[in-house]
């Protein structure tokens, strides 16, 4: 480019200028270098209004460059959860009737009832709980039909709409399902639960106390093996 194009590039970046565009701005109109640009514009002088608009552009322009690696790191770490829970699902493979059996046994252990007489299994996540109906489908011999439960909700929270899901989800009747249980919802409390579930805490049980032995011995049996 001759010094006549120059000169009209120049002409263009100190009239940008004295409108109150940022060198950046300038830049993506005049195809010359931020520090050309600055020599250019370095003699103009700026409204206090000039100023105070370029000085919250390049703070709102911090701000949206806080956001938009907020988002990245958050896409990052979603495509890393996804390409962890891949693997484990490969890892883990095909199960046998007996990898279920030994699996079902360690929920009981951690979520189950050993007192009294009921077999008695809390949680509140769905696939834990279709797993354990299953299981008591499969190795204590119980129709899903004989099963009970009882909800545990938070107060601000449908019981209405808790019980069509779990009926649907787990293939019950409503008569199946007993008195819910409500928790008061400490909204000005400090400890207050971040993460409320939305469909409550379900237990299903049966009444068997010879059941509820054999599962007290199938425990310790992994346990003392």
């Amino acid at each position: 480019m001759g010094y006549t194009g120059k000169l009209k590039e120049k002409q263009k970046a100190i009239k940008l200028r004295k409108l109150g565009f940022s060198y950046r701005e300038i830049v993506k109109k005049v195809p010359v270098s931020k520090d050309t640009i600055s020599r250019w514009c370095r003699d103009v002088k700026l409204t206090p209004i000039q100023i105070q608009k370029l000085i919250e552009n390049k703070e709102n322009g911090l701000r949206i460059g806080s956001i938009i690696g907020a988002e990245t790191n958050r896409l990052k770490r979603i495509n890393s959860e996804k390409i962890l829970l891949d693997k484990g699902i490969q890892q883990v493979g095909r199960i046998s009737n007996r990898d279920r059996f030994i699996s079902g046994i360690s929920l009981y252990q951690a979520e189950g009832s050993k007192t009294n007489s009921a077999v008695e299994f809390t949680n509140s996540d769905p696939q834990t709980i279709k797993f354990m109906v299953h299981w008591f489908e499969d190795f204590c011999q119980i129709e899903k039909r004989e099963l009970k439960c009882n909800l545990w909700l938070h107060d601000n929270l449908s019981e209405t709409i808790a019980i069509n899901y779990w009926t649907n989800y787990l293939e019950f009747s409503k008569s199946q399902f007993g008195k819910t249980y409500f928790a008061k919802n400490k909204i000005n409390s400090p400890k207050v639960r971040k993460n409320i579930h939305q469909y409550g805490i379900i237990k299903i049980r049966f009444y068997d106390t010879f059941k509820l032995r054999l599962i007290k011995g199938w425990i310790t049996g992994i346990l003392t093996s």
